[in-house]
C-alpha cells in the first residue's frame, strides 16, 4: 500500500504549481480549497512518512514536499499568484515592461513627499492615514488585477486584445510593487 500512495505522490510533480496542487490556473482561488488540498498532499508527500523507503524515494519525497511548499506558497500571496500567472501565459516580466500605470506616476513624487513629511512625525495620525490609504490602494490594485485576469479568461489563447490585457495586468503588478515599497519606506524606522 504505501510503495502505490509514494506513486500517487510522485505523479502530484506537475508543471505547474496549480496543477502541482490540483487546482484551476486562475487568478481567483478558493483559498479554503487550497490550503485543504496543500495540506492532504503535504501528509502524503512529506518526508516522514517515507523514512522506511529507499533512498530515492526519500529523495523524491523530499523534492516533492518542497515543491509542493513552493506551490503553496506563491499561490496563497495574491501578488505572487499574480506575477506568477502571468509568466504562464507570456505576459510581460517586471524586466520587460517597467513602467508602472501612467496616471500613478503623477502621484509618485506626492505620496514620496508624504511619507517623508509623516516619518518626521512618527505615531502621528497623518502617518497611519498614510498608511490606511497606502493599504486600500493596494487592495485597489490587486482587485484591479483580479479583474483583468477575469477579462483575460474570457479571451480565446490566440485572441488580438489578449497582449494589451497582459501587459496591463503587468503595470498593475508593477504599480502594486510600487506601493508595497510605499508601505514598506513608511513603516521603517
Amino acid at each position: 500500500m504505501r510503495q502505490f500512495v509514494f506513486h500517487v505522490t510522485v505523479a502530484m510533480i506537475a508543471d505547474s504549481h496549480f496543477e502541482r496542487l490540483g487546482l484551476p490556473r486562475r487568478f481567483r482561488l478558493d483559498l479554503a480549497a487550497l490550503e485543504a488540498t496543500y495540506l492532504a498532499r503535504s501528509r502524503v508527500a512529506h518526508p516522514d512518512f517515507h523514512s522506511q523507503a529507499t533512498g530515492g524515494e526519500q529523495r523524491a519525497s523530499e523534492a516533492l514536499a518542497a515543491s509542493l511548499n513552493e506551490a503553496y506558497a506563491t499561490l496563497r500571496d495574491p501578488f505572487r499568484r499574480a506575477d506568477y500567472l502571468l509568466g504562464l501565459h507570456g505576459g510581460p516580466s517586471a524586466a520587460e515592461h517597467k513602467q508602472a500605470h501612467p496616471a500613478f506616476l503623477e502621484e509618485m513624487l506626492d505620496l514620496r513627499m508624504q511619507i517623508e513629511e509623516a516619518k518626521m512625525a512618527p505615531d502621528s495620525p497623518a502617518q497611519a492615514n498614510l498608511e490606511k490609504l497606502l493599504a486600500q490602494r493596494h487592495e485597489s490594485m490587486m482587485e484591479q488585477t483580479a479583474k483583468l485576469y477575469d477579462q483575460l479568461d474570457q479571451l480565446a489563447g490566440d485572441s488580438p486584445g489578449r497582449r494589451a490585457i497582459l501587459v496591463k495586468i503587468r503595470q498593475s503588478l508593477n504599480t502594486t510593487k510600487y506601493v508595497q515599497g510605499l508601505l514598506r519606506d513608511l513603516r521603517a524606522d
